[in-house]
């Protein structure tokens, strides 16, 4: 019996440091921590874990594959958590996302826009939120649509009726010195600026999706609305 226990106390520790960690980057730059939302990356750690998660005082929790998502977030539905994807989709999964997430961080294509929005229709939603993933650094591993091509998505997503464009996530190399990783998040938040000047969150700023468990310090620095963490919060991921 001792051994959960344990466990609880020692998640309850993590994520309180990196919600402190939060608070402090955020005050470092004059800004509001209350702005930040810290969704807990939960990926590989089955449903007990996520629920000593949840009493820790988590809200936000961050899957990156349908398949998986499907054995979690049924048996975590009556809980008061919201649930992000953040990892690639893939067109043909997307009627499961959208039954679901609560949001979807990984738009990256006009074909996978349509089918959103589509699928929304089918399931009977009347919104999604959305946020367009952009590739800063072309890395072939990892999924986005270049800068070149964010203008004619944006315009794409914000023609779908079911979708609601909500701001920018990237994921930029990873680089052991996170100082090294700033100016992805600072393009990556002048390109959301640009978005915000010519109306496209209406009166809001638009959310930024960036910033890991190594660098997230970083990106709040740089204007992230959004980070998303797991090894700090859960440790070190299960095969």
């Amino acid at each position: 019996m001792a051994e959960p226990i344990e466990a609880a106390v020692s998640l309850r520790e993590r994520f309180d440091e990196v919600r402190e960690k939060v608070a402090t980057a955020a005050r470092r730059c004059g800004r509001d921590p209350k702005e930040i939302t810290l969704v807990a990356v939960s990926k590989t750690h089955p449903v007990a874990v996520l629920k000593e998660a949840l009493a820790a005082g988590a809200t936000d929790f961050g899957e990156n594959r349908v398949q998986e998502a499907e054995s979690k977030i049924p048996a975590l539905r009556s809980e008061a958590a919201r649930w992000h994807l953040i990892g690639h989709l893939q067109a043909n999964k997307a009627r499961r996302a959208v039954k679901l997430f609560d949001v979807v961080h990984t738009l990256d294509s006009v074909s996978l826009a349509h089918r959103l929005d589509r699928s929304c229709a089918e399931e009977d939603r009347a919104e999604l939120p959305v946020l367009i993933q952009v590739d800063l650094a072309g890395e072939a591993a990892k999924s986005g649509v270049p800068a070149t091509g964010l203008t004619e998505l944006v315009g794409i997503v914000k023609q779908c009726s079911r979708l609601r464009f909500q701001g920018l996530m990237t994921l930029p190399p990873f680089l052991e010195d996170s100082e090294r990783i700033r100016p992805f998040f600072r393009r990556l938040r002048e390109l959301r600026d640009e978005l915000q000047a010519t109306g496209n969150f209406g009166d809001q700023p638009g959310e930024l999706s960036m910033g890991m468990s190594h660098d997230f310090e970083v990106a709040i620095e740089e204007g992230a609305t959004i980070v998303r963490v797991g090894t700090a919060i859960f440790g070190e991921r299960n095969p």
